[in-house]
């Protein structure tokens, strides 16, 4: 039985570990134009202007790259046990941290596949110092000056042995919403797309056709405009950041995209969902067939079928 909705309310921020930090904190300070606001080690912290939280992502020098954990903050303190009562009655174990700044403690689970998900409620609201401090008192920082000027962290999408198992994760102890589906003829779920707010997606699941097991296909960041991305392509051109494909519109979800590599190996999707929402309480799940997925996944655009030096499988 899924659980009543609203526990979670938002993604709150992801990790993401890179072999090449230094040049990583570049890409997404001058290319993205997030703002560094903390480092603790081998750890930077870094924010997009419109975040209300102190970080929106951690990136944390590895020997290879990946996802280090997605933190989901939660509606209450009542609902963070909730989850957590959740995800042990489902046979499922976690441990309570206190590791980030900004954050009380978090609750750090893994989903079948063995992503590491934290949930939390206690979070600090930021407050820019004078150099970032905005003209308008209903927003947390300034506008960057420099690079795309990513608004929010939009989504994050798995790479899963199981999309089903891990989907049903998300559902039954997450109680995120299903929106869109691709089922393949042989009846296998190939993608499945979810929500834990009234945006048309906040995570996604696709099918790792190596078979592997805890890999990550990207992370996205929200644009305020489709010009966005198209400025962002050019942005990359200039400044040498590598484009896997682009700009385009996908076919599920309605997202104008761009995907791009930062430097040390991990898929970076810029995205404008074009204000797209689920505001409907009993939404149908849409689900998409194996022929239809084979007319493209954005405007006649074939699925990706190359393997990028890292090893990152092609898109889903």
């Amino acid at each position: 039985m899924t659980p009543p909705l609203g526990d979670i309310a938002h993604i709150g921020h992801a990790q993401l570990f890179t072999p090449e930090l230094d040049a990583g904190v570049a890409f997404f300070t001058d290319f993205l134009g997030l703002t560094v606001c903390g480092q603790n080690g081998d750890s930077v912290f870094l924010r997009t202007f419109d975040d209300y939280e102190h970080h929106s992502l951690v990136l944390t020098a590895r020997a290879r790259p990946g996802l280090g954990r997605l933190a989901l903050r939660t509606s209450s303190e009542e609902a963070l046990h909730r989850r957590v009562r959740a995800v042990e009655e489902a046979g499922g174990t976690g441990r309570w941290v206190e590791d980030e700044p900004g954050l009380g403690k978090l609750y750090v689970t893994t989903d079948p596949d063995g992503h590491e998900h934290a949930l939390y409620w206690e979070s600090e609201h930021y407050r820019a110092p004078e150099d970032l401090r905005p003209a308008l008192k209903n927003q947390p920082q300034a506008k960057p000056n420099r690079g795309v000027g990513v608004r929010r962290l939009d989504h994050v999408n798995f790479l899963a042995a199981d999309v089903l198992a891990n989907a049903e994760f998300q559902q039954r102890v997450l109680g995120a919403r299903p929106t869109e589906q691709i089922r393949l003829d042989s009846g296998r779920i190939a993608a499945r797309w979810l929500t834990f707010t009234d945006k048309s997606y906040d995570v996604v699941y696709t099918e790792d056709r190596t078979g592997s097991t805890g890999r990550l296909h990207h992370i996205a960041f929200a644009t305020d405009t489709r010009e966005d991305v198209l400025r962002a392509a050019d942005l990359a051109i200039d400044t040498g950041v590598f484009i896997e494909t682009g700009p385009h519109k996908h076919a599920i979800q309605q997202t104008f995209f761009l995907y791009v590599y930062e430097p040390g190996g991990n898929r970076i999707e810029l995205c404008n969902p074009l204000t797209r929402l689920v505001l409907a309480p009993d939404w149908p799940l849409i689900t998409w067939t194996e022929e239809e997925r084979r007319k493209g996944q954005a405007w006649g655009l074939k699925t990706i079928e190359s393997f990028h030096t890292h090893g990152t499988p092609p898109v889903g």
